[in-house]
């Protein structure tokens, strides 16, 4: 492989156009590779592409639509592309392009691996480092992919493996973890004349620890229920500890923000202070006047992070309930004072009666 590079720079060398780059462009035999050409002309302008390796075979005179070579060599030409659907060792070598009647030309070395060459994952293997307890998405790369307007082609969309699983594997995490890391593997799949052609890249996930804590909501606490009297004023704060300059709370009345206007019946306010390695927030959320209205909704502080999925705590309002000794004690109070009232009069009249008795003896 370094000797055809070797011969293929001896060649720009020669033949003059030594300042234009080589580019070296690794496959997997069976897989879709695309060879862009950089001229920087009209994207109609025809270019010319030539395979050094088959004698300065001119690609681009056999390849008409109707030519029988197309299907034999599985290649295509697109504007500035050279589309290899299947690749195979016989399309390893040296190609170039350039702007018909143009003299300079850019010039590409291509290699073909065995399928399970390990030469290959390493050469064609990318590298992303994500946090942990921070929100992390992997991409699939998409060097020598095809155009998105390259005719009759389809994307056919991006599955992941995780190296030594079978299964496909999330390619997101709301929450890295340590054990997230590892070596992923993602398959392109592309749809050409009723065929499915893959592209495969090895992407290697770095977990490394995250250079801020965790932010959280210290309180209230999920479902947290405030009982208050009706017409009442009520105060409940929002507090939270984060890491983040950018880090911010605030509350939100069903899907509908909460104002900080002081004039309104409802509204809140934010304060912050920051210490040498934490911030800490409270947002406080203010009643001026509890209606039955308020107590119908729920609340919720949401904590929005610049660098970790948003959190959030939702709460609620309930009327104060008589308390349950007040309310039985009233009855037996009432009870006791219709017998004190029937006691009173019996005796009074009892003792009416005896007086009453007591004078007709004397006469």
């Amino acid at each position: 492989m370094e000797v055809n590079v070797l011969l293929t720079l001896l060649l720009l060398f020669l033949t003059g156009v030594f300042s234009l780059r080589l580019k070296t462009v690794y496959t997997r035999a069976g897989e879709m590779v695309v060879l862009h050409c950089p001229q920087k002309n009209d994207p109609n302008t025809n270019v010319l592409w030539t395979n050094q390796t088959r004698q300065e075979m001119n690609l681009t005179s056999i390849m008409s639509p109707q030519s029988a070579d197309l299907n034999q060599m599985n290649v295509l030409l697109h504007g500035h592309s050279l589309v290899i659907l299947r690749a195979s060792l016989s399309h390893q070598g040296n190609y170039s392009c350039s702007v018909r009647n143009a003299s300079r030309k850019f010039w590409f070395s291509l290699t073909v691996y065995e399928p399970q060459s390990t030469e290959y994952e390493e050469r064609n293997r990318y590298s992303t480092t994500c946090y942990t307890q921070e929100s992390c998405t992997l991409y699939c790369p998409t060097a020598n992919i095809p155009t998105r307007d390259t005719p009759n082609i389809t994307d056919r969309g991006i599955t992941w493996h995780k190296e030594g699983e079978t299964v496909s594997t999330p390619h997101d995490f709301p929450s890295a973890v340590e054990r997230d890391g590892g070596i992923y593997k993602c398959i392109r799949s592309f749809l050409y004349d009723g065929q499915i052609y893959n592209m495969s890249f090895s992407v290697m996930l770095k977990i490394q620890k995250s250079e801020y804590g965790k932010p959280e909501i210290i309180s209230p606490q999920q479902n947290d229920v405030f009982h208050i009297d009706l017409g009442s004023t009520l105060v409940i704060e929002c507090k939270a500890v984060a890491y983040s300059d950018y880090d911010v709370v605030f509350w939100l009345s069903e899907n509908s923000f909460v104002d900080t206007d002081e004039s309104l019946p409802v509204f809140y306010n934010f304060s912050r202070t920051k210490y040498i390695d934490e911030v800490n927030m409270t947002a406080s959320l203010v009643f001026k006047d509890v209606s039955e209205e308020d107590l119908l909704k729920k609340y919720t502080c949401k904590l929005e992070s610049d660098h970790q999925q948003s959190s959030f705590i939702t709460i609620s309002l309930a009327e104060k309930s008589t308390p349950a000794h007040r309310v039985s004690l009233f009855p037996v109070l009432c009870t006791l004072a219709v017998i004190a009232v029937v006691l009173i009069m019996v005796l009074l009249l009892a003792c009416h009666v005896k007086r009453s008795k007591y004078s007709s003896c004397s006469a």
